[in-house]
């Protein structure tokens, strides 16, 4: 479903990423591990549009995406749920998730989206009219997730979903990822907390210093003490 292939990109004149290479296939949940400045913001946001590469090209159904707008990524039905959430926290939950729904694909399936997102996250529905900055932090992320499916995607990124978060909250937004994937999404998993990552994704890459350093079954990463030593298990 997404191909990245060899991608190069540059902060002016310092180097990001050096040829990354990585692929998510259809109903595939794929972790990209690696330590903090690694580069694994910078792939997300080059898929999506946000950043350009200097070098190399993204393929999202065998259509050629590479350097479009990411207005243009999003109706082609692809989303992110973006590090730190970037709510609108003075709007409520409600007009959040609204929001999210503005393509026109996601317009005329609206109801059935805002009922999934109900479904999924059962607590988004009681505080529907609260405003988004008054959540707790889980809450919160569970709003950006809910917010990034209104657009109906058929790939969903998401990038440091467990920042900040505490324990037995990770532990039941992974369980929520996992239903996610299972209901037939495809998932690219940006985290650095790789032991849960591991459990729900198939495969597996660690990114470090902007290369793509390891990559296999997510079963072979668990075993592997040279690949456990990139993600520190």
């Amino acid at each position: 479903m997404l191909r990245v292939e060899d991608i190069e990109v540059y902060y002016e004149v310092a180097p990001v990423l050096r040829g990354v290479s990585l692929e998510v296939g259809e109903a595939e949940l794929v972790s990209l591990l690696g330590p903090n400045g690694a580069g694994k913001t910078t792939t997300v946001k080059t898929i999506m549009g946000v950043l350009k590469p200097r070098s190399g090209r993204i393929f999202f159904d065998d259509q050629d995406i590479t350097g479009k707008p990411p207005h243009r990524i999003i109706g082609l039905r692809i989303s992110l749920v973006p590090e730190g959430r970037l709510l609108f926290p003075e709007m409520s939950v409600l007009e959040n998730l609204d929001l999210g729904g503005s393509t026109p694909k996601a317009r005329q399936k609206i109801s059935h989206l805002l009922g999934r997102a109900f479904s999924l996250f059962p607590i988004l529905e009681t505080r529907k009219s609260q405003a988004a900055g008054t959540l707790s932090g889980g809450e919160q992320q569970m709003l950006a997730i809910a917010r990034a499916l209104m657009s109906h995607p058929q790939l969903l990124l998401l990038d440091e979903p467990s920042l900040g978060l505490a324990p037995i909250i990770i532990k039941d937004l992974f369980q929520r990822l996992k239903e996610l994937h299972e209901s037939g999404i495809s998932l690219l998993l940006v985290e650095q907390n790789a032991v849960e990552a591991l459990k729900i994704s198939q495969r597996a890459y660690v990114l470090e210093s902007g290369r793509i350093v390891a990559q296999g079954s997510s079963s072979e990463f668990a075993h592997s003490e040279i690949i456990r030593s990139y993600v520190g298990l």
